[in-house]
């Protein structure tokens, strides 16, 4: 059992996305700057972005503890925040409401396939509801039953989604290891 927190302490969370201090880590900013600010922000500037949203309320995501060490990472904001999906040709909006876009987990390898994604999700959708928002979207990968590389697995699959009650609304037009991505919805109203 795993203990889920908003992401507001930068150390847990760089310890998450970037162990190792990759001078190119995405740092789950990919959707939440534009393409160009994306491409300039490299190494610590990254580092610092991040810093500065967990030092931000809303916290851009949840964590997950085991104990005080952190073992998984769920990026979730209001797709508004996001400055990629808000002008995204590939996942356009479906309607007009304030929703929260689940776009990134990370786990740890020594706790995989310990269920930590259903627990980040579940967490996900908490801390989204506790924030006020009516709707959570995700936009993750159908499988289709295969094994997908892990870069691909990112951003979820509809399996795990349905498994925590998101319902297929429709495909996008993204893909991840070359299947489709779906726009997911769960109804907090």
């Amino acid at each position: 059992m795993f203990v889920i927190r908003p992401a507001s302490r930068f150390e847990d969370v760089a310890a998450i996305l970037n162990p190792s201090g990759n001078e190119r880590a995405c740092w789950c900013l990919a959707y939440r700057v534009t393409s160009a600010e994306y491409s300039a922000l490299r190494g610590e500037d990254r580092a610092e972005r991040v810093r500065g949203l967990c030092a931000d309320e809303p916290a851009p995501g949840v964590l997950a503890y085991d104990g005080d060490t952190p073992a998984g990472w769920c990026g979730v904001s209001p797709r508004s925040s996001m400055e990629r999906l808000v002008r995204s040709r590939t996942m356009p909006p479906l309607d007009d409401l304030p929703v929260w876009s689940v776009v990134c987990f990370v786990v740890r390898a020594q706790y995989r396939r310990q269920g930590v994604l259903a627990e980040l999700l579940a967490g996900a959708v908490d801390y989204a509801r506790s924030c006020g928002a009516p709707v959570v979207e995700g936009y993750p990968v159908d499988t289709e039953g295969a094994r997908i590389s892990s870069s691909a697995a990112h951003v979820g699959t509809t399996t795990l989604f349905e498994a925590a009650g998101f319902e297929r609304i429709r495909p996008t037009e993204a893909r991840a290891d070359r299947r489709v991505r779906w726009l997911m919805r769960l109804d907090l109203r």
